[in-house]
């Protein structure tokens, strides 16, 4: 199941990535030993922060890969279709279509 949110918070990005971290252990997701890219329990993941862009030791905005990933930017296609990737310069729904019109 993949789904996006739109959220308000008070966080800095390094904050709620710590937040979110913490969700998903307390869901069950252990971190130690998984396999890159494997089936996960639960995996959130911050895809993007307003227009920052970010290189941090573990956090990267926007999310390296999400222009990339139908599966990532379908759901969020729904919620957030005029969003614009602060590198690429291009929509949400604009990453969408490339990626459908190539796979």
């Amino acid at each position: 199941l993949n789904a996006a949110a739109r959220i308000k918070t008070v966080f800095e990005p390094q904050e709620l990535l710590k937040v979110l971290l913490d969700v998903e252990r307390r869901l069950g997701r252990k971190r130690k030993g998984e396999v890159r890219n494997a089936p996960r329990t639960v995996d959130l993941d911050l895809l993007l922060y307003e227009d920052l862009r970010m290189d941090a030791e573990g956090l990267c905005l926007p999310h390296p890969r999400m222009h990339e990933r139908a599966f990532v930017l379908k759901p969020l296609a729904e919620i957030a279709p005029q969003a614009v990737h602060p590198v690429l310069k291009k929509t949400v729904a604009e990453l969408l279509a490339k990626v459908l019109e190539t796979n």
